[in-house]
């Protein structure tokens, strides 16, 4: 196997990790499922973080973001598949029914920086229900990278 393979073979596990569990799998557990050293998986880590494939936490190996999933708790939730997964932001929140198998439907929860009101998305056959909702973005997509944490 090249290591190119491996970079997207361990960017598919991280995916479907998230759409399994609702969060990443450390470091270590990707090291397991793959059967290669902590060390190797660390290097395919920070290759797949300077490829964008996914955001580590600042200094670590923790996976923050792997788009449209959050590695932690964000005001933007899906609740999908019985599951509770956290979106990363607006755009994010409408991507993970789009990224879990079969195109589950969802209920969003999503709390408006604007006013701290909850706003209520369901989306059932790939459709938003209460379509005549605006998302604003601050930044254009080219400066996203700028400070994706704040984006």
């Amino acid at each position: 196997m090249t290591n190119e393979s491996l970079v997207w073979q361990v960017r598919a596990f991280v995916y479907a990790h998230f759409a399994d569990t609702t969060h990443p799998p450390s470091v270590e557990e990707t090291a397991k499922h793959f059967n290669i050293s902590v060390e190797k998986a660390g290097a395919l880590y920070k290759e797949l973080h300077s490829r964008h494939a996914f955001f580590l936490e600042p200094e670590t190996l923790t996976i923050r973001m792997a788009n449209p999933f959050s590695g932690i708790p964000t005001d933007f939730r899906v609740h999908a598949n019985s599951k509770t997964y956290y979106a990363n932001c607006a755009w994010d929140m409408l991507g993970i029914p789009a990224a879990l198998a079969s195109r589950s439907d969802a209920v969003i929860e999503a709390i408006c920086t604007d006013s701290n009101d909850v706003v209520r998305l369901d989306i059932r056959d790939g459709k938003v229900s209460n379509s005549d909702l605006l998302v604003h973005f601050p930044l254009p997509f080219a400066r996203w990278y700028d400070d994706l944490v704040f984006t």
